[in-house]
Protein backbone atom coordinates (compact mmCIF):
# COMPACT_ATOMS: atom_id res chain seq x y z
CA UNK A 1 0.00 0.00 0.00
CA UNK A 2 0.99 3.17 -1.14
CA UNK A 3 1.97 5.37 2.34
CA UNK A 4 0.34 9.00 1.58
CA UNK A 5 1.08 11.95 4.07
CA UNK A 6 -1.23 15.19 4.49
CA UNK A 7 -0.58 17.03 1.26
CA UNK A 8 -1.23 13.84 -0.86
CA UNK A 9 -4.65 13.36 1.24
CA UNK A 10 -5.19 17.25 0.25
CA UNK A 11 -4.17 16.54 -3.01
CA UNK A 12 -6.36 13.73 -4.06
CA UNK A 13 -9.70 15.59 -1.71
CA UNK A 14 -9.16 18.90 -3.96
CA UNK A 15 -8.96 17.13 -7.05
CA UNK A 16 -11.93 14.72 -6.64
CA UNK A 17 -14.14 17.51 -5.57
CA UNK A 18 -12.71 19.69 -8.98
CA UNK A 19 -10.82 17.62 -11.40
CA UNK A 20 -10.04 20.43 -13.61
CA UNK A 21 -8.28 22.58 -11.15
CA UNK A 22 -5.60 24.68 -11.81
CA UNK A 23 -2.01 23.71 -10.55
CA UNK A 24 -1.99 26.92 -9.20
CA UNK A 25 -5.29 26.72 -7.17
CA UNK A 26 -4.31 23.41 -6.48
CA UNK A 27 -0.82 24.45 -4.80
CA UNK A 28 -2.68 27.40 -2.72
CA UNK A 29 -5.77 24.82 -1.85
CA UNK A 30 -2.99 22.79 -0.23
CA UNK A 31 -0.35 25.01 1.47
CA UNK A 32 2.75 24.34 -1.07
CA UNK A 33 3.75 25.47 -4.25
CA UNK A 34 3.44 24.91 -7.85
CA UNK A 35 6.05 23.04 -8.25
CA UNK A 36 6.36 20.18 -5.25
CA UNK A 37 2.32 19.81 -5.52
CA UNK A 38 2.63 19.26 -9.35
CA UNK A 39 5.24 16.53 -8.90
CA UNK A 40 3.13 15.01 -6.28
CA UNK A 41 -0.07 14.80 -8.70
CA UNK A 42 2.26 13.33 -11.45
CA UNK A 43 3.47 10.77 -8.71
CA UNK A 44 0.15 10.35 -7.57
CA UNK A 45 -1.11 9.45 -11.17
CA UNK A 46 2.21 6.92 -11.94
CA UNK A 47 1.60 5.04 -8.88
CA UNK A 48 -2.41 4.67 -10.14
CA UNK A 49 -3.87 6.10 -7.04
CA UNK A 50 -5.34 8.66 -9.75
CA UNK A 51 -6.49 7.01 -12.73
CA UNK A 52 -8.15 9.60 -14.77
CA UNK A 53 -9.80 12.49 -15.10
CA UNK A 54 -13.74 12.85 -16.25
CA UNK A 55 -16.45 15.20 -16.92
CA UNK A 56 -19.43 13.80 -15.37
CA UNK A 57 -22.17 14.15 -17.58
CA UNK A 58 -26.26 13.97 -17.48
CA UNK A 59 -27.60 12.25 -20.96
CA UNK A 60 -30.73 12.79 -19.80
CA UNK A 61 -30.71 16.27 -20.27
CA UNK A 62 -29.80 15.46 -23.77
CA UNK A 63 -31.45 12.71 -25.28
CA UNK A 64 -34.29 10.54 -23.70
CA UNK A 65 -32.66 8.00 -21.65
CA UNK A 66 -33.42 5.08 -19.21
CA UNK A 67 -31.16 4.11 -16.30
CA UNK A 68 -31.44 0.83 -15.44
CA UNK A 69 -29.52 -1.89 -12.33
CA UNK A 70 -28.78 -5.12 -13.60
CA UNK A 71 -28.35 -7.91 -10.69
CA UNK A 72 -26.90 -10.85 -12.87
CA UNK A 73 -25.98 -14.72 -11.92
CA UNK A 74 -23.79 -16.61 -14.81
CA UNK A 75 -24.87 -20.38 -14.59
CA UNK A 76 -20.86 -21.50 -14.50
CA UNK A 77 -18.25 -19.97 -12.58
CA UNK A 78 -15.23 -21.25 -14.89
CA UNK A 79 -12.67 -18.41 -15.68
CA UNK A 80 -13.69 -18.81 -19.19
CA UNK A 81 -16.96 -18.09 -18.53
CA UNK A 82 -16.31 -14.89 -16.43
CA UNK A 83 -13.79 -13.87 -19.01
CA UNK A 84 -16.40 -14.24 -21.57
CA UNK A 85 -18.98 -12.72 -19.97
CA UNK A 86 -16.11 -9.58 -18.94
CA UNK A 87 -15.04 -9.25 -22.06
CA UNK A 88 -18.86 -8.49 -23.72
CA UNK A 89 -19.82 -5.83 -21.20
CA UNK A 90 -16.02 -4.41 -22.03
CA UNK A 91 -17.99 -3.93 -25.15
CA UNK A 92 -21.02 -2.97 -24.54
CA UNK A 93 -21.27 0.99 -25.52
CA UNK A 94 -25.13 0.81 -22.78
CA UNK A 95 -23.19 -0.49 -19.67
CA UNK A 96 -21.63 2.37 -18.03
CA UNK A 97 -20.77 0.48 -14.90
CA UNK A 98 -20.37 -2.92 -14.05
CA UNK A 99 -18.58 -5.13 -10.87
CA UNK A 100 -18.30 -8.17 -9.99
CA UNK A 101 -19.48 -9.09 -6.50
CA UNK A 102 -19.31 -11.88 -4.05
CA UNK A 103 -22.26 -13.31 -2.24
CA UNK A 104 -25.57 -14.42 -3.79
CA UNK A 105 -24.77 -12.51 -7.29
CA UNK A 106 -21.77 -12.40 -9.83
CA UNK A 107 -22.44 -8.86 -11.11
CA UNK A 108 -23.93 -5.28 -10.85
CA UNK A 109 -24.71 -3.81 -14.05
CA UNK A 110 -25.43 -0.19 -14.93
CA UNK A 111 -26.96 0.35 -17.95
CA UNK A 112 -28.24 3.29 -20.02
CA UNK A 113 -30.89 2.58 -22.41
CA UNK A 114 -33.18 4.80 -24.89
CA UNK A 115 -36.46 3.38 -23.59
CA UNK A 116 -37.47 0.03 -21.53
CA UNK A 117 -37.49 -1.77 -24.95
CA UNK A 118 -34.07 -0.85 -26.23
CA UNK A 119 -33.46 -2.46 -22.91
CA UNK A 120 -35.13 -5.40 -23.06
CA UNK A 121 -33.30 -6.05 -26.86
CA UNK A 122 -30.21 -4.99 -25.20
CA UNK A 123 -30.22 -7.92 -22.77
CA UNK A 124 -32.29 -10.33 -25.51
CA UNK A 125 -28.60 -10.46 -27.02
CA UNK A 126 -26.97 -11.02 -24.10
CA UNK A 127 -28.89 -13.85 -23.60
CA UNK A 128 -28.91 -15.71 -27.16
CA UNK A 129 -24.77 -14.92 -27.21
CA UNK A 130 -24.20 -17.84 -25.20
CA UNK A 131 -23.10 -15.99 -22.07
CA UNK A 132 -23.64 -18.04 -19.69
CA UNK A 133 -26.70 -15.63 -17.93
CA UNK A 134 -28.17 -18.43 -15.73
CA UNK A 135 -31.22 -15.19 -14.44
CA UNK A 136 -31.19 -11.65 -13.86
CA UNK A 137 -33.03 -8.66 -12.23
CA UNK A 138 -33.54 -5.47 -13.63
CA UNK A 139 -34.13 -2.35 -11.15
CA UNK A 140 -35.33 1.23 -13.16
CA UNK A 141 -34.15 3.80 -11.92
CA UNK A 142 -36.70 6.49 -10.88
CA UNK A 143 -34.33 9.03 -9.10
CA UNK A 144 -30.71 9.70 -8.56
CA UNK A 145 -30.01 10.76 -5.03
CA UNK A 146 -26.64 10.30 -5.17
CA UNK A 147 -23.84 10.31 -8.41
CA UNK A 148 -20.35 9.71 -8.28
CA UNK A 149 -18.54 12.17 -6.36
CA UNK A 150 -16.13 13.14 -4.22
CA UNK A 151 -14.94 9.77 -2.46
CA UNK A 152 -12.86 10.38 0.98
CA UNK A 153 -12.82 7.71 2.83
CA UNK A 154 -12.04 8.30 6.64
CA UNK A 155 -10.49 5.22 6.97
CA UNK A 156 -7.65 3.70 6.13
CA UNK A 157 -5.36 6.68 5.01
CA UNK A 158 -1.75 6.29 6.51
CA UNK A 159 -1.01 9.92 6.90
CA UNK A 160 0.44 12.11 9.51
CA UNK A 161 -2.34 14.52 10.09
Amino acid sequence: MLKLDRFDIAILKALARDGRMTKSRLAAEIHLSISPAWERVRRLEAAGVIRGYYASLDWTRVVQASRIIVEITLARHTAADLQRFEDRVRRSPEVTQCDATGGGLDYVMHVVSRDIDHYQRFMDGLLTEGLGIERYFTYVVTKVVKERGEVVPSWGCRSPM
